[in-house]
């Protein structure tokens, strides 16, 4: 399998989409091997759910921190916000 830019994939994943196909988890695998597997070249924790996100990101970021890993944070909205 060819490697696709970024933008390829964009349009590869909106074209799927008009014609009812939904991204499944195979179908995600087979989009990020087709973008080489990004998420196999650094280290991540993904965390998901309803409530709580923000505070356990803050705790699990200080933690590593504080092991002596060098950690970013990326929260959306910005931790805090109210929308």
């Amino acid at each position: 399998m060819t490697t696709l830019s970024y933008q390829e994939c964009l349009k590869t994943i909106y074209k799927l989409g008009r014609f009812g196909i939904k991204l499944e988890l195979d179908t995600i695998r087979d989009i990020l091997q087709g973008l080489g597997n990004p998420q196999q070249k650094f280290k991540t924790v993904h965390i998901a759910g309803t409530n709580g996100k923000g505070s356990t990101a803050a705790y699990i970021a200080a933690i590593l921190q504080q092991a002596g890993f060098k950690t970013g944070l990326y929260t959306s909205p910005p931790s805090g916000e109210i929308q």
